[in-house]
């Protein structure tokens, strides 16, 4: 932390000034992030209230290694100049010297308030209750003189690449030490174009050892089994702790099925005994032996497995909308913003805003996504065909081999199908999501959310196929319960193990044998040292392939746990070691990762409900496979199709009990709700006050 100072060009008046090159820029060591100061060398702010003894480094830019000292002093001041003049308003430190090919940046305090309200982040009014940020009402919140206290961490380090993402030029111009291919056009994204000539490599967030340390110890280094959730989302983010909220919720609501799944095993010998089959790799022959408690008892978890799923997600609902209020996050802003950096299109004013910015025709976007998106997501799945396929063709030739062999080698290899399927399928899906990736790129959505939620929906689509397939296959075509039981067993054994290894096993391996020695660094080396040490360290993968693990559990427990009732025993087991797996993995293995403000999981929620309502089908249909029903079928007592009418009644009766469960149980508590529209109130309100100011000056 230190005194904003030095010579550098952040206090240019004009654009053109962002075109010298020759003007050099002061050198000075970053000293100890713990020390009162550090040397000189930041850019100058522009405005006094912004002046501070200290400055926080928040953010590092790496640059390619060819480039030249004048390309850097120029991207120094681009990040320093005022936004009037085309800069980003930040601070930027130069690192050890011109000649390096790092960046150090940080935030001054009206860019950071300004941030606050084009963001929509909601603050501490001087009444005690949340607000939306207001710039011109910002000496009546608590803490604005602040930023530590105002703003998190998370917050500080996303406003700087919020507005970094968002530097565009304001005229042609040409880049100093760069030939003249690399040239910027009128309202080109600059950062996106400097990190497609190579110029700039990489830009994460720094973290804070001291207060890294505090979280690890107060999240999984001790014996505590409840999450310090606000400090994860003031040094995470947002996005980052509603997934591990929803890890902790979901986690514990899963005691109440793993008990019940316990119960029925515990009391009923024909459970045991089909749960031992399935373990073995033997089918259940007899099902004349039923009795009456394992009918009871399926029908009992099929029921309640249906009824849980709906309260669970009814109550995250109320919990993610308090959570959303306490982080400041309910009345998020992001349709009238500047559009994301990888949008582009032809130059024109937007009718909404009335900016100048590029402009890309919905029709186009929807022609792009019938004729490339759609089919080959439609290839992919039918990839997932042909790889359940393939499991079927394994499935017999393994059985033919047992049948011939009798031996414990050709029992272990009725094994070998399911999980040859269940590696094929992670590899695809694996494959998948970077094809996803580019084919949403390709789409080209303006806003973050719209390119994130057409992404999650990709995924998603996919994800239900890929892991479902085969088990919806079994169950409503095959109708071979045995096989569906043993196919569902070995998914929830074998996928935890894999999901173990690589997420965390592996990483870890990597980390201590061959990351770990390249960073070893003493008290007293240089902070600039430090930074460039946790650049060795592989980058966040982010949180999709958390939530998709977590949605395929969902989906086991939800649609298929009444054939293995000790489904949500083993899905409990495994997530309480990866609360902790996870933490580790995120604090110790990764970089520290930009986290944009969010106000709940987004799409993710949707998926979960989604699956919520099909597991009233799947479980009726289950239902209807029992042995009971089949023998009274068998012995003529029930007709097929009367059996089959009680079903699709059963069906519509509890589809009707979830629909009314979920109009009884409000998405949100009664107290958030007047929050919301109070602050959604108090938001017209300022706006209307700002449009008249406006017209009067």
């Amino acid at each position: 932390m230190s005194k904003v100072g030095g010579d550098e060009g952040g206090g240019e008046s004009s654009s053109e000034a962002l075109l010298q090159p020759e003007e050099k820029a002061p050198a000075g060591k970053l000293s100890k992030l713990s020390a009162a100061t550090l040397g000189p060398g930041w850019t100058k702010v522009s405005c006094p209230c912004c002046y501070s003894e200290r400055v926080e480094p928040l953010v590092l830019v790496k640059l390619g290694e060819k480039i030249r000292p004048e390309t850097k002093r120029w991207l120094i001041r681009v990040i320093g100049a005022p936004q009037k003049d085309g800069g980003a308003a930040l601070l930027a430190h130069p690192g050890e010297d011109a000649s390096g090919d790092i960046i150090v940046v940080s935030a001054p305090r009206c860019t950071l308030l300004k941030a606050t309200e084009e963001l929509g982040l909601c603050k501490t009014y001087r009444s005690g209750d949340m607000e939306s940020f207001s710039y011109n009402d910002r000496d009546n919140f608590k803490d604005s003189d602040n930023m530590e206290t105002f703003l998190t961490l998370a917050e500080r380090q996303y406003i700087v690449k919020y507005e970094l993402d968002g530097l565009r030029a304001q005229r042609d111009l040409r880049i100093p030490g760069l030939s003249d291919r690399v040239t910027l056009q009128h309202r080109d994204n600059i950062w996106q174009k400097l990190g497609s000539a190579g110029v700039i490599v990489d830009m994460f967030p720094l973290h804070n050892p001291d207060k890294l340390k505090d979280l690890r110890e107060a999240w999984y280094s001790g014996n505590q089994l409840a999450q310090p959730l606000d400090s994860v989302n003031a040094y995470f983010g947002s996005s980052v702790a509603f997934y591990f909220s929803f890890l902790d919720f979901y986690t514990w609501s899963l005691l109440p099925p793993a008990i019940l799944g316990l119960s029925i095993t515990y009391f009923s010998g024909e459970v045991q005994k089909q749960i031992e089959e399935s373990v073995s790799g033997s089918s259940v022959t007899d099902v004349e032996d039923d009795s009456g408690p394992t009918i009871g008892g399926h029908m009992i978890q099929a029921v309640f497995s249906m009824l849980w799923s709906t309260v669970v997600m009814e109550l995250w609902k109320r919990r993610s909308s308090s959570l959303s209020y306490r982080w400041g996050t309910l009345h998020l802003a992001e349709r009238f913003a500047e559009p994301r950096p990888g949008f582009h299109g032809e130059l024109g004013v937007n009718p909404v805003t009335g900016r100048v910015e590029p402009l890309f025709p919905e029709w186009q976007r929807h022609l792009r996504m019938a004729l490339v998106s759609i089919p080959v997501v439609g290839l992919f799945l039918g990839l997932v065909v042909l790889g359940m396929l393939g499991f079927y063709w394994g499935e017999a030739q393994v059985k033919h081999l047992h049948a011939d062999w009798d031996s414990l080698l050709s029992e272990a290899l009725l094994y070998m199908p399911s999980v040859l399927h269940i590696v094929y399928t992670n590899v695809l899906a694996t494959v998948y999501r970077t094809v996803a990736r580019c084919l949403t790129e390709y789409e080209n959505h303006r806003e973050e959310s719209s390119h994130d939620n057409h992404l999650t929906a990709k995924v998603l689509v996919f994800t239900f196929f890929n892991y479902f397939t085969v088990l919806f296959h079994i169950a409503f075509f095959k109708q071979d319960v045995p096989l569906l039981r043993k196919r569902l067993a070995s998914l929830l054994i074998v996928t935890q193990l894999i999901n173990q290894v690589t997420e965390v096993v592996i990483p870890f391996l990597v980390d201590r044998f061959i990351s770990a020695p390249k960073r070893t660094e003493s008290e007293d080396d240089p902070d600039e040292d430090k930074f460039r040490n946790q650049a060795t360290l592989p980058a966040f993968p982010g949180l999709f392939a958390e939530y998709i693990e977590l949605l395929v559990q969902f989906g086991y427990l939800s649609l298929f746990s009444c054939v293995y009732p000790l489904t949500a025993v083993l899905l409990l087991i495994n997530n309480l070691t990866e609360i902790r797996s996870d933490a580790y993995k995120i604090c110790k293995l990764f970089r520290k990762p930009f986290s944009p403000p969010v106000a709940n999981m987004g799409v993710w929620r949707i998926a979960f409900e989604v699956l919520s309502f099909v597991s009233v089908v799947s479980n009726c249909w289950l239902l209807l496979l029992s042995p009971w029903l089949q023998r009274l079928i068998h012995e003529g007592e029930m007709s097929s199709t009367n059996i089959l009418m009680l079903a699709v009644l059963a069906e519509h009766v509890l589809i009707l009990v979830k629909v009314i469960m979920a109009l009884v149980i409000p998405d949100e508590p009664d107290w958030i709700r007047k929050k919301r529209e109070h602050i959604e109130f108090t938001s017209m309100q300022a706006l209307r006050e700002q449009k008249l100011h406006y017209k009067e000056s």
